[in-house]
């Protein structure tokens, strides 16, 4: 199910920062900047106060530190942290366009001290909810402030995890180099589960036939009998353990068991047929 609000995220401002997508169509992604700002729950303030006063909120804010997470708005909403490409409303392209603020420095990316814990978990397991996959389609985010990769075509379609240097129509150079491994490593993508399968259920042996429970007899499945007629309860009719050979413990136990049943007559007779056999190999 797709996440709208970041179990444990702080409800940052009135909730409303935009609208809907435009072109809900183009893959879902994630935008990462930095606030060129230091971090702490002081700068925390600050910065979303700020944030909130000129009307630039992203969707989350985040510091690497301490591991604080707030939320300014649903993720299925725009945000308002991109400047527009001429014409195109860049905060609305994509299924969503989840955007987070970290409490960083583009020239010291942040994946190099920081502290990830719960909160970026839970950060992940949301933008992963929207279906956005572990990749950057544009390459490595770039080292601040060298040149940056901003491909329109790229930006229009595909899915995955952009910086703010990408965007097309921006000219910021942040979040800077961090990095994609340490980035997804932090908080590992679960594993489909296999599917559940039913214990396998001992089938019951087929009845032998009638000849094998006669006086004289002697064979593994007298035994077989014997071992279930014990199991059930009916172990009192044998002086000794049952064994291979017919004798009349085996049919006192029987018939005791058969007659358990509610069955009488022939049907209880002390002799084993395929019900009798069934029931007692369950």
């Amino acid at each position: 199910m797709s996440v709208r609000w970041i179990p444990g995220a702080e409800r940052l401002g009135d909730g409303s920062i935009g609208g809907a997508m435009d072109l809900p169509k183009a893959g879902p992604r994630a935008v990462w900047h930095s606030t060129e700002s230091g971090d702490g729950d002081d700068a925390f303030k600050s910065v979303a106060n700020y944030l909130i006063e000129k009307g630039n909120e992203p969707h989350i804010l985040y510091d690497p530190r301490t591991d604080r997470l707030g939320q300014f708005g649903p993720l299925d909403q725009s945000a308002r942290a991109l400047q527009n490409d001429g014409s195109t409303r860049t905060n609305r392209v994509g299924k969503v366009c989840i955007q987070i603020e970290v409490l960083a420095r583009a020239k010291s990316p942040f994946t190099k001290t920081w502290r990830p814990g719960p909160n970026f978990a839970a950060l992940m397991a949301a933008i992963r909810s929207w279906g956005v996959p572990d990749t950057f389609p544009m390459g490595a985010p770039p080292a601040y402030p060298g040149g940056s990769r901003r491909d329109r075509a790229v930006w229009l379609v595909e899915a995955g995890h952009y910086c703010h240097a990408n965007a097309p129509g921006n000219n910021h150079g942040d979040p800077g180099a961090i990095d994609p491994k340490a980035l997804f490593a932090a908080a590992p993508a679960e594993k489909p589960k296999p599917p559940t399968q039913k214990p396998s259920v001992p089938k019951t042996p087929p009845f032998p036939g009638a000849q094998y429970f006669r006086a004289g007899a002697n064979n593994a499945h007298v035994t077989k009998l014997g071992q279930a007629l014990v199991r059930k309860g009916y172990g009192r009719f044998y002086s000794v353990g049952p064994g291979p050979r017919w004798g009349e413990a085996d049919r006192k136990a029987t018939q005791a068991f058969q007659r358990a049943q509610g069955w009488t007559g022939s049907d209880a007779d002390g002799y084993p047929g395929p019900s009798t056999w069934a029931r007692l190999m369950k």
